[in-house]
Protein backbone atom coordinates (compact mmCIF):
# COMPACT_ATOMS: atom_id res chain seq x y z
CA UNK A 1 0.00 0.00 0.00
CA UNK A 2 1.08 3.24 -1.33
CA UNK A 3 1.12 6.25 1.10
CA UNK A 4 -0.61 8.63 -0.36
CA UNK A 5 -1.41 12.45 0.74
CA UNK A 6 -4.00 14.72 -0.48
CA UNK A 7 -2.92 18.11 -0.12
CA UNK A 8 -6.12 20.40 -0.47
CA UNK A 9 -9.77 19.60 0.21
CA UNK A 10 -12.11 22.13 -1.72
CA UNK A 11 -14.09 21.24 -4.80
CA UNK A 12 -10.92 18.56 -6.50
CA UNK A 13 -9.68 17.56 -2.95
CA UNK A 14 -12.92 16.23 -1.59
CA UNK A 15 -12.85 14.02 -4.67
CA UNK A 16 -9.49 13.10 -4.14
CA UNK A 17 -9.81 11.82 -0.54
CA UNK A 18 -13.02 9.73 -2.15
CA UNK A 19 -10.53 8.46 -4.67
CA UNK A 20 -7.71 7.57 -2.61
CA UNK A 21 -9.51 5.91 0.18
CA UNK A 22 -11.01 3.63 -2.96
CA UNK A 23 -8.15 2.63 -5.08
CA UNK A 24 -6.84 -0.56 -4.10
CA UNK A 25 -3.02 -0.18 -3.71
CA UNK A 26 -3.34 3.36 -1.87
CA UNK A 27 -3.21 4.06 1.69
CA UNK A 28 -4.24 7.57 2.55
CA UNK A 29 -1.70 9.14 5.21
CA UNK A 30 -2.43 13.07 5.71
CA UNK A 31 -4.57 15.72 4.52
CA UNK A 32 -2.73 18.91 3.81
CA UNK A 33 -5.26 21.92 4.44
CA UNK A 34 -5.07 26.05 4.53
CA UNK A 35 -8.29 26.95 6.61
CA UNK A 36 -7.50 26.85 10.00
CA UNK A 37 -10.90 25.83 10.89
CA UNK A 38 -10.46 22.49 8.89
CA UNK A 39 -7.22 21.57 11.10
CA UNK A 40 -8.01 18.49 12.98
CA UNK A 41 -10.93 17.37 11.17
CA UNK A 42 -11.60 14.20 10.45
CA UNK A 43 -10.33 12.98 6.65
CA UNK A 44 -13.63 11.02 5.84
CA UNK A 45 -15.86 13.77 7.08
CA UNK A 46 -13.89 16.65 4.56
CA UNK A 47 -14.61 14.18 1.21
CA UNK A 48 -17.93 13.66 2.18
CA UNK A 49 -17.71 10.03 2.86
CA UNK A 50 -19.99 9.89 5.55
CA UNK A 51 -17.96 7.81 8.01
CA UNK A 52 -14.32 8.78 10.08
CA UNK A 53 -11.19 7.48 8.25
CA UNK A 54 -9.14 7.72 11.29
CA UNK A 55 -6.89 10.66 9.69
CA UNK A 56 -7.04 14.00 11.17
CA UNK A 57 -6.17 17.26 8.66
CA UNK A 58 -3.30 18.62 9.64
CA UNK A 59 -1.75 22.61 8.09
CA UNK A 60 2.17 21.21 9.10
CA UNK A 61 3.48 20.52 5.79
CA UNK A 62 7.15 19.86 7.13
CA UNK A 63 5.68 17.26 9.03
CA UNK A 64 3.96 15.94 6.48
CA UNK A 65 6.57 15.71 3.44
CA UNK A 66 9.23 14.56 6.10
CA UNK A 67 7.30 11.64 7.01
CA UNK A 68 8.53 10.66 3.07
CA UNK A 69 4.47 9.91 1.28
CA UNK A 70 4.73 8.00 -1.77
CA UNK A 71 2.56 9.89 -3.47
CA UNK A 72 0.31 13.21 -2.90
CA UNK A 73 -2.60 14.90 -4.99
CA UNK A 74 -2.26 18.12 -4.95
CA UNK A 75 -5.80 19.47 -5.15
CA UNK A 76 -4.99 22.62 -3.81
CA UNK A 77 -6.15 25.74 -6.72
CA UNK A 78 -3.38 26.83 -8.38
CA UNK A 79 -5.77 29.55 -11.27
CA UNK A 80 -5.05 32.90 -8.89
CA UNK A 81 -2.01 31.50 -7.24
CA UNK A 82 0.00 29.50 -9.99
CA UNK A 83 3.59 30.28 -7.81
CA UNK A 84 2.42 29.48 -4.79
CA UNK A 85 1.07 26.08 -6.17
CA UNK A 86 4.10 25.63 -8.45
CA UNK A 87 6.40 25.82 -5.24
CA UNK A 88 4.49 23.54 -2.70
CA UNK A 89 4.45 21.27 -6.19
CA UNK A 90 8.36 21.23 -6.14
CA UNK A 91 8.57 20.74 -2.34
CA UNK A 92 6.37 17.59 -2.83
CA UNK A 93 8.92 16.36 -5.53
CA UNK A 94 12.16 17.44 -3.95
CA UNK A 95 10.77 14.90 -0.75
CA UNK A 96 10.84 12.54 -3.43
CA UNK A 97 7.06 11.80 -4.09
CA UNK A 98 4.89 11.36 -6.92
CA UNK A 99 2.73 14.00 -7.62
CA UNK A 100 -0.50 14.27 -9.46
CA UNK A 101 -2.24 17.59 -10.05
CA UNK A 102 -4.75 19.32 -12.19
CA UNK A 103 -3.41 22.71 -11.05
CA UNK A 104 -0.39 24.35 -13.40
CA UNK A 105 -2.21 24.20 -16.66
CA UNK A 106 1.41 25.13 -18.70
CA UNK A 107 2.42 21.80 -17.79
CA UNK A 108 -0.06 19.80 -19.37
CA UNK A 109 1.50 19.95 -22.45
CA UNK A 110 5.08 19.69 -20.16
CA UNK A 111 7.25 19.54 -23.36
CA UNK A 112 6.72 23.37 -24.56
CA UNK A 113 6.21 24.79 -20.76
CA UNK A 114 8.12 27.75 -20.08
CA UNK A 115 11.92 27.11 -19.11
CA UNK A 116 10.78 28.97 -15.93
CA UNK A 117 8.31 26.64 -15.35
CA UNK A 118 9.57 23.15 -16.53
CA UNK A 119 13.62 23.85 -15.27
CA UNK A 120 12.55 23.90 -11.54
CA UNK A 121 10.59 21.00 -11.71
CA UNK A 122 13.50 19.12 -13.48
CA UNK A 123 15.79 20.42 -11.07
CA UNK A 124 13.83 18.98 -8.03
CA UNK A 125 12.81 15.90 -10.03
CA UNK A 126 16.70 15.24 -10.09
CA UNK A 127 17.72 16.18 -6.69
CA UNK A 128 14.70 14.57 -4.72
CA UNK A 129 13.57 11.76 -6.83
CA UNK A 130 9.72 12.27 -7.62
CA UNK A 131 7.65 12.08 -10.49
CA UNK A 132 4.82 15.23 -11.77
CA UNK A 133 1.95 14.47 -14.11
CA UNK A 134 -0.51 17.17 -14.54
CA UNK A 135 -3.85 16.48 -15.90
CA UNK A 136 -7.58 17.32 -15.48
CA UNK A 137 -11.04 16.89 -17.42
CA UNK A 138 -11.08 20.14 -20.20
CA UNK A 139 -7.97 20.55 -19.86
CA UNK A 140 -6.90 17.17 -19.35
CA UNK A 141 -8.98 13.80 -20.98
CA UNK A 142 -11.86 15.47 -22.28
CA UNK A 143 -9.09 16.91 -24.96
CA UNK A 144 -6.09 14.47 -25.30
CA UNK A 145 -7.13 10.69 -24.56
CA UNK A 146 -10.50 10.76 -25.14
CA UNK A 147 -10.67 12.37 -28.67
CA UNK A 148 -7.29 10.61 -29.78
CA UNK A 149 -8.84 7.22 -28.83
CA UNK A 150 -12.49 8.41 -30.44
CA UNK A 151 -10.14 9.19 -34.03
CA UNK A 152 -8.87 5.79 -34.78
CA UNK A 153 -12.43 4.40 -34.81
CA UNK A 154 -12.42 6.58 -38.15
CA UNK A 155 -11.59 5.85 -41.77
CA UNK A 156 -10.91 9.97 -42.58
CA UNK A 157 -10.45 12.42 -39.94
CA UNK A 158 -11.33 16.10 -40.86
CA UNK A 159 -11.76 18.14 -38.13
CA UNK A 160 -11.75 16.55 -34.18
CA UNK A 161 -13.89 19.01 -31.71
CA UNK A 162 -13.53 18.82 -28.16
CA UNK A 163 -16.59 20.71 -26.40
CA UNK A 164 -17.21 21.48 -23.01
CA UNK A 165 -20.82 22.86 -22.78
CA UNK A 166 -21.94 23.82 -19.10
CA UNK A 167 -24.38 25.86 -17.21
CA UNK A 168 -21.72 27.71 -14.49
CA UNK A 169 -24.49 28.03 -11.71
CA UNK A 170 -24.01 25.04 -10.88
CA UNK A 171 -19.78 25.30 -10.54
CA UNK A 172 -18.99 26.42 -6.79
CA UNK A 173 -16.62 28.39 -7.39
CA UNK A 174 -18.07 31.91 -6.81
CA UNK A 175 -15.17 33.91 -7.50
CA UNK A 176 -13.56 31.87 -10.94
CA UNK A 177 -17.40 31.91 -11.63
CA UNK A 178 -17.61 36.27 -11.69
CA UNK A 179 -14.18 37.16 -12.07
CA UNK A 180 -12.12 35.18 -14.01
CA UNK A 181 -14.91 34.30 -16.50
CA UNK A 182 -17.02 37.30 -16.11
CA UNK A 183 -20.39 35.91 -15.55
CA UNK A 184 -22.65 38.49 -14.35
CA UNK A 185 -20.63 41.54 -14.90
CA UNK A 186 -20.85 44.56 -17.06
CA UNK A 187 -20.08 43.69 -20.83
CA UNK A 188 -17.21 45.84 -20.76
CA UNK A 189 -15.65 43.97 -18.21
CA UNK A 190 -12.54 42.02 -19.60
CA UNK A 191 -12.48 38.82 -17.68
CA UNK A 192 -9.47 37.59 -16.98
CA UNK A 193 -9.39 33.75 -18.39
CA UNK A 194 -10.55 35.50 -21.44
CA UNK A 195 -7.85 37.76 -22.50
CA UNK A 196 -6.07 37.45 -25.84
CA UNK A 197 -3.23 34.47 -25.13
CA UNK A 198 -5.20 33.03 -22.31
CA UNK A 199 -7.29 30.68 -23.75
CA UNK A 200 -3.78 29.38 -25.30
CA UNK A 201 -2.21 29.07 -22.41
CA UNK A 202 -4.46 27.07 -20.87
CA UNK A 203 -5.95 24.74 -23.47
CA UNK A 204 -2.86 25.23 -26.38
CA UNK A 205 -0.71 22.59 -24.78
CA UNK A 206 -3.78 19.99 -25.00
CA UNK A 207 -4.10 20.71 -28.93
CA UNK A 208 -0.45 20.62 -29.34
CA UNK A 209 -0.97 17.13 -27.65
CA UNK A 210 -3.24 16.15 -29.74
CA UNK A 211 -1.20 17.19 -32.62
CA UNK A 212 1.89 15.28 -31.88
CA UNK A 213 -0.14 11.86 -31.35
CA UNK A 214 -1.70 12.39 -34.83
CA UNK A 215 1.42 13.27 -36.59
CA UNK A 216 0.81 16.60 -37.91
CA UNK A 217 2.05 20.00 -37.78
CA UNK A 218 0.63 22.85 -36.90
CA UNK A 219 0.95 26.02 -38.68
CA UNK A 220 -0.64 28.28 -35.63
CA UNK A 221 -2.85 28.06 -32.70
CA UNK A 222 -6.06 30.46 -33.29
CA UNK A 223 -8.67 32.22 -30.64
CA UNK A 224 -12.27 33.10 -31.41
CA UNK A 225 -14.50 34.49 -28.84
CA UNK A 226 -17.85 35.46 -28.36
CA UNK A 227 -19.99 36.78 -25.91
CA UNK A 228 -23.64 37.27 -24.79
CA UNK A 229 -25.51 39.52 -22.28
CA UNK A 230 -28.32 37.90 -20.83
CA UNK A 231 -31.63 39.24 -21.50
CA UNK A 232 -33.47 39.31 -18.13
CA UNK A 233 -32.26 39.01 -14.67
CA UNK A 234 -31.69 35.19 -13.41
CA UNK A 235 -31.40 33.47 -10.07
CA UNK A 236 -29.13 30.90 -9.57
CA UNK A 237 -29.35 28.25 -6.64
CA UNK A 238 -25.93 28.91 -6.03
CA UNK A 239 -24.54 32.11 -6.58
CA UNK A 240 -27.73 34.22 -6.32
CA UNK A 241 -28.27 37.06 -8.95
CA UNK A 242 -27.47 37.53 -12.20
CA UNK A 243 -29.11 40.94 -13.33
CA UNK A 244 -29.98 41.48 -17.22
CA UNK A 245 -27.39 43.37 -19.50
CA UNK A 246 -24.39 41.34 -17.68
CA UNK A 247 -22.40 38.28 -19.35
CA UNK A 248 -24.55 35.41 -19.64
CA UNK A 249 -22.97 33.59 -21.61
CA UNK A 250 -19.74 32.86 -23.23
CA UNK A 251 -18.44 30.81 -26.63
CA UNK A 252 -14.52 30.62 -27.75
CA UNK A 253 -12.54 28.12 -29.21
CA UNK A 254 -8.77 27.31 -29.08
CA UNK A 255 -8.16 26.13 -32.76
CA UNK A 256 -4.91 23.94 -34.09
CA UNK A 257 -4.83 25.29 -37.59
CA UNK A 258 -3.13 22.56 -40.06
CA UNK A 259 -2.23 23.53 -43.72
CA UNK A 260 -4.42 26.79 -43.49
CA UNK A 261 -7.80 24.80 -41.94
CA UNK A 262 -9.00 24.45 -38.25
CA UNK A 263 -8.30 21.02 -37.70
CA UNK A 264 -7.95 20.28 -33.99
CA UNK A 265 -10.59 22.61 -31.87
CA UNK A 266 -11.13 22.65 -28.17
CA UNK A 267 -14.67 24.86 -27.55
CA UNK A 268 -16.06 26.56 -24.74
CA UNK A 269 -19.94 26.83 -24.27
CA UNK A 270 -20.56 28.64 -20.87
CA UNK A 271 -23.83 29.84 -19.81
CA UNK A 272 -24.74 31.00 -16.30
CA UNK A 273 -28.33 30.45 -17.79
CA UNK A 274 -30.25 28.31 -20.19
CA UNK A 275 -31.79 30.83 -21.21
CA UNK A 276 -28.87 32.61 -22.75
CA UNK A 277 -27.44 32.05 -26.43
CA UNK A 278 -30.26 29.34 -27.15
CA UNK A 279 -29.19 29.14 -30.38
CA UNK A 280 -25.24 27.82 -29.19
CA UNK A 281 -24.58 24.30 -28.62
CA UNK A 282 -26.41 22.71 -25.80
CA UNK A 283 -25.82 19.39 -23.64
CA UNK A 284 -28.49 16.75 -23.12
CA UNK A 285 -29.78 18.10 -20.20
CA UNK A 286 -29.03 21.22 -19.92
CA UNK A 287 -26.47 21.46 -16.89
CA UNK A 288 -23.25 19.96 -18.70
CA UNK A 289 -21.42 17.54 -20.45
CA UNK A 290 -18.03 16.63 -22.78
CA UNK A 291 -18.68 16.15 -25.92
CA UNK A 292 -16.10 14.48 -28.83
CA UNK A 293 -17.27 14.86 -32.47
CA UNK A 294 -14.93 13.71 -35.35
CA UNK A 295 -15.85 14.99 -38.63
CA UNK A 296 -15.29 12.87 -41.36
CA UNK A 297 -15.99 9.38 -42.50
CA UNK A 298 -17.78 7.61 -40.25
CA UNK A 299 -19.00 11.07 -38.40
CA UNK A 300 -18.67 9.95 -34.74
CA UNK A 301 -19.95 11.97 -32.16
CA UNK A 302 -19.86 10.76 -28.04
CA UNK A 303 -20.93 12.67 -25.03
CA UNK A 304 -19.79 12.00 -21.71
CA UNK A 305 -21.98 13.10 -18.38
CA UNK A 306 -20.82 13.16 -15.05
CA UNK A 307 -22.34 13.22 -11.75
CA UNK A 308 -21.06 13.28 -8.05
CA UNK A 309 -22.44 14.95 -5.03
CA UNK A 310 -26.10 14.31 -5.46
CA UNK A 311 -25.75 15.00 -9.38
CA UNK A 312 -23.99 17.68 -9.30
CA UNK A 313 -22.51 17.88 -13.03
CA UNK A 314 -19.72 20.24 -11.92
CA UNK A 315 -18.31 17.66 -9.04
CA UNK A 316 -18.93 15.06 -11.98
CA UNK A 317 -16.39 16.63 -13.80
CA UNK A 318 -13.73 17.10 -10.68
CA UNK A 319 -14.38 13.18 -9.96
CA UNK A 320 -13.05 12.23 -13.42
CA UNK A 321 -10.16 14.47 -13.21
CA UNK A 322 -9.26 13.07 -9.86
CA UNK A 323 -9.91 9.52 -11.17
CA UNK A 324 -7.40 9.96 -14.35
CA UNK A 325 -4.46 11.56 -11.86
CA UNK A 326 -5.03 8.88 -8.98
CA UNK A 327 -5.31 6.12 -11.36
CA UNK A 328 -2.22 6.97 -12.28
CA UNK A 329 -0.22 7.29 -9.14
CA UNK A 330 1.23 3.16 -9.03
CA UNK A 331 2.19 3.65 -13.23
CA UNK A 332 4.09 6.13 -11.76
CA UNK A 333 5.60 4.71 -8.84
CA UNK A 334 6.80 2.18 -11.21
CA UNK A 335 8.13 4.12 -13.73
CA UNK A 336 11.26 6.56 -13.98
CA UNK A 337 11.46 10.14 -11.94
CA UNK A 338 10.40 12.07 -14.73
CA UNK A 339 7.50 15.10 -15.68
CA UNK A 340 5.04 13.12 -17.62
CA UNK A 341 2.07 14.24 -20.01
CA UNK A 342 -1.06 12.40 -21.07
CA UNK A 343 0.74 11.05 -23.59
CA UNK A 344 3.02 9.14 -21.94
CA UNK A 345 0.88 8.08 -18.82
CA UNK A 346 -1.72 5.15 -19.90
CA UNK A 347 -5.85 5.32 -18.71
CA UNK A 348 -5.97 1.60 -17.66
CA UNK A 349 -9.22 0.13 -16.59
CA UNK A 350 -10.09 0.30 -13.04
CA UNK A 351 -8.34 -2.95 -12.06
CA UNK A 352 -9.26 -4.15 -8.70
CA UNK A 353 -12.37 -1.41 -8.00
CA UNK A 354 -15.13 -3.45 -9.77
CA UNK A 355 -17.68 -3.74 -7.16
CA UNK A 356 -14.82 -3.81 -4.24
CA UNK A 357 -14.77 -0.91 -1.73
CA UNK A 358 -12.62 -0.42 1.46
CA UNK A 359 -14.02 -1.70 5.00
Amino acid sequence: MMSTVVWGTGNVGRAAIRAVEAHPTLKLAAVLVHNPDKVGRDAGELGGLGHHLGVAATDDIDAVLAAGPRAVVYAASGDIRPDEALADIIRAIRAGAVVVTPSLYALYDQRNAPPELREPVLEAIKDGGGSLFVSGVDPGWGNDVLPLLISGLGTTVDVIRCQEIFDYSTYDQQDSVRYLVGMGQPMDYEPPMLAPTVPTMVWGGQVRLMARALGVELDEIRETLDRRPLDSTVSTRTMGEFEAGTQGAVRFEVQGIVEGEPRIVIEHVTRIHASCAPDWPTPPDGEGAHRVIIEGRPRIEVTVEATDEDGNRSAGGNATAVGRLVSAIDWLADAEPGLYDALDVPLRPAVGKLGRRKP
